[in-house]
C-alpha cells in the first residue's frame, strides 16, 4: 500500500494496540468476553431461529459451517507456530458458542 498519512495513522493505532494487548490480564480478559460474547450469541441465534420454525435448518447449517470455518483456520500448520490474539479470540468465541448450544440442548431435553 502507499504510505499516507491514513495508512500511517492505522498502522500506528494497530501497533498501540497490540503493545497493549501484551499484558496477559489485558489479554486474558479480551478472551473471557470473547467467551461470553460466543455464549450470548449462541443464546440469542438459538432463541430467535426457533421462533420460526423456517430457520432452524439455515441457522444450524451457518452456525457448523462457522465453527468448520474456524477450527480448520486455528489448527492449520501455518497458524500452529504463531497464534494471533485475533484467531485466538475467534477460537474463543466459536468455543463459546458451542457451549451455549449445549446449554439449550439441555434445557429443552429437561
Amino acid at each position: 500500500m502507499q504510505n499516507t498519512r491514513l495508512n500511517n495513522l492505522f498502522d500506528a493505532i494497530a501497533r498501540s494496540l497490540g503493545q497493549w494487548f501484551l499484558n496477559p490480564w489485558r489479554r486474558l480478559s479480551l478472551l473471557i468476553i470473547s467467551f461470553l460474547f460466543g455464549f450470548f450469541l449462541g443464546s440469542a441465534i438459538s432463541t430467535s431461529a426457533g421462533q420460526r420454525a423456517e430457520l432452524d435448518l439455515w441457522a444450524a447449517a451457518i452456525l457448523v459451517l462457522f465453527t468448520e470455518v474456524t477450527s480448520r483456520i486455528f489448527y492449520s500448520r501455518s497458524f500452529v507456530t504463531k497464534r494471533s490474539l485475533i484467531l485466538q479470540s475467534l477460537n474463543i468465541l466459536k468455543v463459546g458458542l458451542t457451549y451455549s448450544m449445549f446449554v439449550e440442548a439441555f434445557k429443552l431435553g429437561s
